[in-house]
């Protein structure tokens, strides 16, 4: 297993390697620059005005020399300075990380708890009314757009005092309870999509297993009908739930930025929303970067997980 594990880290080095690349050269492809926007359309500034303010922002070098110089500063733990506020950018990332996090984390555990017993019931009731409707009701959770969903939400539900955060988030710590009430129409709002591809891959799994020989003795053998669905079937057929489960993760985290935005949630994708706007390149790549890290450091654990679920896995590695 520490073969299976150390291979896998080993890999995740060209991976951010590549992810550095692109999203410190194409935040620089984006209309207008830091300085543009810093000085807005009512001040016009002389060409030497224009020198002396690259120096100052740190864009008066070549851009392969700027990359080379932000990635030594990366592998010192220094993601630099806010061209907007001029403060650290990590410590304004990390401030905000906890609550993307656990929104995230919130929507993949509502996506799992829906997904899974749909996709299990589905299975069971295959080509009746019941397994129709559950599949037209994933197909509607595919197509239904985040932000349109959360705005809807929005606009239903804020009469619900306290489940509508709209700029009065609680932490968690602070207040465990509520900080649920607050999240759980954001999350929600992200989740619903991933539990109908949680319910289909779910559904399609079971309905394979369930033709598997030892599903067929089990039943001759006189099993109850939960032993041979939970203990028996349900291993093998949530393998591939676990794959889709980690490759998701990532998706979810970064689906949040639109989520925060709705739901006002001062997090790391609202963050990252404004400095977009304002061409704040060292809080884009700092936040791209470390969602990146978060991206594949879950798919390691999937792999681990799924290793330990099907130890032919690490056999055949």
């Amino acid at each position: 297993m520490l073969r299976f594990i150390v291979r896998r880290l080993l890999t995740l080095i060209p991976v951010l390697l590549g992810v550095s690349l692109i999203v410190f050269f194409l935040v620089r492809l984006i209309p207008g620059t830091a300085l543009e926007m810093y000085m807005g359309t009512q001040v016009e500034a002389t060409p030497e005005m224009m020198e002396e303010l690259e120096k100052l922002f740190g864009e008066d070098k070549p851009v392969p020399v700027l990359y080379l110089e932000w990635m030594q500063d990366i592998l010192k733990g220094d993601f630099g300075y806010s061209l907007r506020t001029g403060r650290p950018v990590l410590p304004d990332i990390l401030s905000r990380l906890p609550l993307s996090l656990e929104l995230t984390l919130f929507s993949l555990i509502l996506a799992l708890l829906i997904g899974i017993p749909l996709g299990i019931a589905s299975s069971l009731r295959q080509n009746t009314f019941g397994d129709f409707l559950m599949r037209i009701l994933g197909l509607l959770g595919l197509s239904l757009p985040q932000f349109w969903l959360a705005a809807l939400m929005v606009m239903a539900f804020s009469g619900f005092n306290g489940w509508i955060p709209m700029g009065n988030y609680v932490g968690f710590l602070e207040a465990p309870l509520r900080n649920i009430k607050m999240l759980f129409f954001p999350s929600l709002a992200i989740g619903i999509g991933f539990a109908a591809v949680v319910m289909r891959y779910t559904r399609t799994s079971m309905l394979e297993v369930f033709q598997m020989d030892y599903i067929r003795t089990a039943k001759a053998k006189g099993l109850k009908r939960k032993s041979v669905i939970y203990t028996h079937a349900l291993k093998n057929g949530i393998l591939p739930v676990i794959t889709v489960t980690g490759f998701n993760a990532g998706y979810l985290l970064s689906g949040a930025i639109v989520i925060e935005e709705v739901f006002a949630l001062p997090g790391m994708g609202r963050l990252s929303l404004y400095a977009i706007y304002q061409r704040d390149y060292p809080i884009i790549q700092a936040v791209v970067m470390i969602v990146a890290t978060i991206f594949v450091l879950v798919n390691l654990v999937t792999d681990i997980v799924y290793a330990l679920a099907d130890p032919r896995i690490r056999l055949s590695d």
